[in-house]
């Protein structure tokens, strides 16, 4: 049997929300349905499913340094 939902009410900053909805849109997904699979996963798997670390996320827009040779 199906248990009911329960609502989960988060502080969210609004130009945040407005991105992740605008991405969910895209994919298909509600910020809801997108939460609850966040949710699952992190149950399924006993831990955050991705790595946290203490990078700056503009880090990720960089372009690759060349290696040293």
């Amino acid at each position: 049997m199906a248990s009911t939902p329960t609502n989960l009410t988060i502080p969210i900053d609004p130009e945040l929300k407005a991105q992740a909805k605008a991405l969910f849109d895209e994919l298909g997904l509600s910020l809801s349905g997108a939460c609850n699979i966040f949710l699952r996963q992190a149950v399924r798997e006993g831990r955050i499913p991705f790595e946290i670390t203490l990078n700056s996320p503009a880090g990720k827009n960089a372009a690759p340094s060349e290696s040293k040779k």
